[in-house]
Formats: structure tokens, sequence, C-alpha cells
């Protein structure tokens, strides 16, 4: 199998062992790249509680699988932020009209007018940059919204208040070689103090387990055909088969370290 992506896919002309985690995962078949999976994404869109009177802003939508649940709430608005160009192009393939847009921009800089929005929400993105991006990107979002708006993140999350320093270093250590990219999860407590120190009052929280590729959460995420579809491409692609085999066994090494966290903060006056 061609161990290049195409240029036209996320994450394209990069070779297999140099591409981030996500987009191999991608390549391979799997839809779902959030940590807590579909369930934990659909309980954020829930505690979100998106209405036809909602102007929303998502920040990487990545694949677009959670612009297209939002999109089935019918908000008056949508506008997606992403920073892959291919990316952006599979995402604008699901919008319609001129109130749904895609922009090609980075989430710490969206280039939109403040308080533009009631719900601002991103996935999987806030774990893989540094502290001083952590807070550029939440300060973005709380300039994108009106007072009383509504922002949600789902990340990775570290497991315990108490633990270890050297263990959070191996633990990042073990996650940016396994993924290639810099991963840096909180504990919960910290992304809570995070949010709050950007000027919002977090109301909800939903944890799940970091069994982003267990057999039974690829079956509930990706269905039957799905999964069959992603075990068959691992399975003739050697490259891609160690890369998702590594990460797999650091999730499983960790595991009692690591899940997976949505928190909701509405935006303080």
């Amino acid at each position: 199998m061609n161990n290049v992506i195409t240029m036209n896919s996320p994450g394209g002309g990069l070779a297999t062992p140099k591409m981030p985690g996500h987009w191999v995962l991608a390549r391979l078949g799997k839809r779902v790249l959030r940590p807590g999976g579909m369930e934990l994404t659909r309980r954020m869109l829930d505690a979100l509680c998106v209405g036809a009177k909602d102007d929303v802003v998502e920040f990487a939508p990545g694949l677009g699988l959670t612009a297209q649940l939002t999109l089935k709430r019918h908000p008056a608005s949508y506008t997606a932020i992403e920073r892959d160009a291919a990316a952006a192009e599979i995402v604008r393939g699901y919008l319609k009209g001129s109130r749904q847009k895609c922009v090609t921009g980075s989430a710490d800089e969206t280039g939109l007018p403040s308080e533009v929005a009631t719900v601002v929400y991103g996935e999987a993105m806030l774990t893989m940059q540094t502290p001083e991006m952590k807070r550029r990107i939440i300060t973005e979002a709380r300039r994108l919204l009106k007072p009383g708006g509504r922002y949600a993140i789902h990340e990775m999350c570290l497991v315990g208040d108490d633990l270890d320093e050297e263990v959070k270093k191996e633990i990042n250590q073990a996650l940016s070689r396994a993924i290639h990219v810099g991963v840096r999860p909180l504990s919960v407590s910290e992304w809570r103090e995070l949010m709050e120190a950007e000027g919002f009052e977090v109301q909800s929280e939903v944890r799940a387990p970091m069994h982003l590729l267990e057999p039974h959460r690829l079956l509930r995420d990706e269905g039957l055909r799905g999964t069959l579809r992603f075990i068959w491409n691992v399975l003739r692609d050697h490259d891609a088969r160690g890369r998702v085999l590594m990460m797999r066994n650091v999730f499983r090494r960790y595991q009692s370290h690591l899940a997976a966290v949505t928190l909701v903060g509405v935006k303080r006056s």
C-alpha cells in the first residue's frame, strides 16, 4: 500500500511514520477521532443545548462528524475554523447556504469579529497545545462569545490531582512519541482552573475512559462495517499498523492515568 496519503487529504504529503496519529487513523478509515468517542461528543452537545437561535463556532472540526451532529440541531449559523486545508474542504462538503461556512485559520486568532457566537466548542485540540497556546485559544473563545455564551471542550485528561510530576512527564513523552504531536493533557481540575482563569464558569463535567482504540469503542463509534474496514486497512498497511499498535499500547500502558472529559462553561460578564 502507498505509504503517503494523497495531497488533497488531511495530512497529505506526509509519510505514515511521520504523520500525526489522528490523520493516520483517518487514513485507515476511522471517522471518530475524539478521545471520549461519539457518546462524549453527544453529551457535550446536549450540555451546550445547541438550538435554532444559536450562532455556533467550532474549532478544528477535523473530518466534520461533530459538525454534522450540530447542523442537525439547525442552529441559526455555523462557522468552523480549521487549520488543515484538506480537512476544511471535507467540512465544506457538509455545509449549505450563506449561514454555514468553514474558514481556514487558527483557533487562537480566528479573524472573526468579537461577540459573534452564542456557542463555541473544540474537541481533541487543546491537549496538543503548549500551555500558552491553550490559554490563547480559550481567550479567543471568550472573545467570540456574547455575554452568557457557552464554551465546551472535549479533551484527554490525566486521572488524579496528585499525579507525580515525573509520571506526568513520562506519559506526555510516551504519548508524543506515539502520536507524533506534542501532547500535554491536564487533570480535570487543571482544565477547570484554566477555563475559570479565562473568564468561564464551568457548569457541566462528564468523563469517559480513554478507549479510543479498544474493540468495544470501535464498534460503538464506527459500527460493525466501519470497524471491519478499519481493521482490514490496518492489516494491509505495515507502517500504519505499527503506528496504530504503538498508540494502543501507550493508551493501555497508562490507562489508569488517562481518561477523556468534556467541560462546558458559561462566559462571565
